[in-house]
């Protein structure tokens, strides 16, 4: 492992994607390894960051499924705790837009039950980023542990949480009632504009960046689909437009961002503290790489997100 690596936190998911049935009464299903976390630590790997995935993964055959997945594409599972307990499993429906509406299978599963004994064998010395979010942020017992962690690798790490909301699993107010602790502890907050809407319902972006600037975090990046990104500096705003490409889905299409914008801060030497060095032009410059991150996974079925040649290749393409 690189002595300058991002470690991310949290869980796996098997999306589930019905398939066209084979017969009467019958559903069909093609299962992913998915989970916000997971994509993002696979989209940080296939992009050259190194990088670390904290994760609870069960032995079944979804979390075998998981650990292959992961490892393929470079991710270090050193620290992984193996679980006793069963796979989180989420069945994705397709609108005609390439949007998914997730039902999830996620009672007791292994991915919420991380104990401070198993997040204290954690060597952080080496980690310039601590990136996090999505459910294991809300899902007790676990939650809370995540939380103490995140206190203390604050101390030496730049903090990254994306709130990923998921209603249909965890009530919004869940995310709101703890958003206000997480921006005392997180130095960069991504997030889309469905998450906005769940969180600060009617409010306008650049309203919502500025209560979460007040209460602590410095750079706030908000996602809008076809409208690009939107990002907050420190009050200090821009836009920047979404990159066209024909849309298969848009699943793991906002962890891919997220990857996007942590790898290409990294190597410009601008993660692991409060970012005192960055400036309004590192952030535009690192939100239109992460939209090129996203746009090609959105090209692709599922939370599959593009390796570094790839993107070489789409620049190659732009550039002609």
């Amino acid at each position: 492992m690189s002595p300058h690596h991002i470690t991310v936190l949290g869980e796996c998911v098997a999306d589930a994607f019905t398939e066209p049935p084979g017969a009467a009464n019958e559903l069909a299903l093609r299962v992913l390894p998915g989970g916000g976390p997971a994509n993002t630590a696979v989209a940080l790997a296939r992009l050259g960051t190194p990088d670390r995935f904290l994760a609870r993964l069960s032995g079944d055959v979804f979390g075998r499924l998981f650990r292959a997945h992961l490892e393929a594409s470079g991710v270090d599972l050193s620290y992984a705790v193996a679980a006793a307990e069963p796979s989180t499993l989420a069945v994705a429906e397709l609108d005609a837009t390439g949007q998914a509406t997730f039902s999830f299978h996620a009672q007791n599963t292994a991915d919420w039950q991380w104990t401070p004994e198993e997040l204290a064998k954690v060597d952080l010395s080496e980690t310039i980023c601590l990136h996090t979010g999505s459910l294991a942020l809300v899902r007790e017992p676990g939650a809370a542990v995540i939380e103490e962690f995140l206190a203390t690798a604050a101390a030496q790490a730049t903090i990254s949480i994306d709130p990923n909301v998921r209603p249909m699993l965890v009530n919004p107010q869940v995310y709101r009632d703890r958003l206000a602790h997480w921006c005392t502890l997180a130095d960069i907050l991504r997030l889309s504009e469905d998450d906005l809407e769940l969180l600060l319902p009617g409010i306008p972006p650049e309203q919502a960046c500025d209560t979460w600037h007040a209460a602590g975090v410095r750079l706030v990046v908000i996602t809008l689909g076809s409208d690009g990104a939107l990002a907050s500096l420190d009050g200090e705003r821009l836009q920047v437009p979404a990159v066209a490409t024909p849309v298969t889905d848009t699943v793991g299409a906002g962890d891919s961002f997220t990857a996007g914008l942590l790898h290409h801060l990294g190597t410009r030497g601008l993660l692991g503290g409060r970012l005192a060095g960055l400036g309004l032009d590192e952030v535009a410059e690192a939100c239109r790489f992460a939209t090129r991150v996203a746009a090609l996974t959105c090209s692709v079925a599922g939370p599959n997100p593009p390796w570094q040649h790839q993107l070489m290749q789409l620049a190659t393409t732009d550039d002609t």
